[in-house]
């Protein structure tokens, strides 16, 4: 019983020193989350929202700072993130969740491997939907056969890319994709100005940064990939277009980061115990009453994503076989 006790004793010790290192590191320290797209988006209000938030959960409080690092739809931060970034636990990412596609897809320019991110949380999935601007005269997806609609993307090598393109190989959409914008902003302004017809975003993005548009009927939604919410019982999911199992298999790989939501990640080589430090402050943040209320005034709904379910999820996306990779990056780039 002795030596049980002094066991317990230098566990306990051990884990206090383990968190009075945390604290230390991160004491009068500033840390960074990148985000890959421009201000104004929502993956950008997220990051914001946890970062006014999770340092004060953190073992020594560090400040929080988010650093938009936009490009190639969030693949140049997100290689920013895993090859130069710091790996001791002042910098984060909140990546885009295409990047498992990406990477299993093999397409060009992925210089990171998903598998060795380390996974902490999201506020919630996502559903992507293919929205139309009403003026263009476009109410159901069908119309879309007959009719061709301008799309806004920022690049290839994403959902905004990947979505139109399965439309167009397994609906048989008229759709013209105009590549090179920085973010969902800039394409939701290129939209009320006429530019393009149609995006891929998702449904809380808009509900987030423009509710107007659906209290005054100025968007349609056309179809969906991810859970289906009960305010689209009646609009097509992108698996209804595949017509056969194989292309079910190209749409489920495609669309994989449904499921992780706006995930934030921490880089390969970060100490273990900074990234559960950095978890523990991820759940605590997303029970925060102040958090909470933050978070119902941007509009944005708490449904945490669990690092167990996102390292599942990464390991069924990167185990998709190799036949149904090579069809899917013809459908990325």
């Amino acid at each position: 019983m002795g030596w049980c006790a002094i066991l317990l004793a230098l566990l306990s010790l051990n884990v206090s020193a383990r968190a009075d290192d945390v604290a230390d590191f991160y004491r009068e320290k500033t840390m960074r989350i990148l985000v890959g797209v421009s201000p104004g988006g929502e993956y950008d209000v997220h990051a914001r929202l946890i970062a006014r938030h999770i340092g004060r959960h953190i073992p020594g409080s560090p400040t929080v700072v988010v650093q938009n690092v936009p490009g190639a739809g969030g693949l140049v931060m997100v290689n920013q993130l895993y090859n130069v970034a710091p790996k001791d636990g002042s910098t984060l990412g909140l990546v885009p969740n295409g990047l498992l596609a990406q990477q299993a897809a093999g397409l060009r320019n992925v210089q990171y491997d998903a598998g060795k991110l380390q996974w902490i949380g999201s506020i919630s999935p996502m559903v992507q939907i293919f929205g139309v601007w009403r003026a263009i005269g476009v109410a159901k997806l069908d119309e879309t056969k007959a009719k061709e609609v301008v799309v806004g993307t920022v690049g290839r090598g994403n959902a905004s890319y990947s979505f139109p393109m399965i439309l167009k190989e397994f609906y048989g959409a008229k759709l013209k994709i105009v590549t090179g914008y920085r973010g969902g902003s800039d394409i939701n302004l290129a939209m009320e100005r006429g530019e393009v017809g149609a995006r891929v975003t998702t449904l809380s993005s808009w509900k987030v940064t423009h509710p107007s548009w659906f209290v005054d009927g100025l968007v349609r939604i056309l179809a969906y990939a991810g859970p289906r919410p009960k305010d689209l019982a009646n609009i097509p999911s992108l698996e209804d277009v595949a017509s056969t199992p194989e292309d079910r298999l190209v749409v489920r790989l495609l669309m994989s980061g449904a499921g992780l939501g706006r995930p934030l990640v921490a880089p390969p080589g970060m100490p273990t115990e900074r990234v559960m430090a950095i978890h523990a402050a991820f759940l605590k943040t997303m029970t925060d009453p102040a958090f909470i209320r933050d978070a119902s005034a941007s509009n944005v709904e708490i449904d945490p994503v669990s690092r167990d379910d996102m390292q599942r999820i990464v390991g069924e996306a990167l185990g998709t076989r190799a036949a149904v990779r090579e069809r899917a990056v013809r459908l990325l780039e």
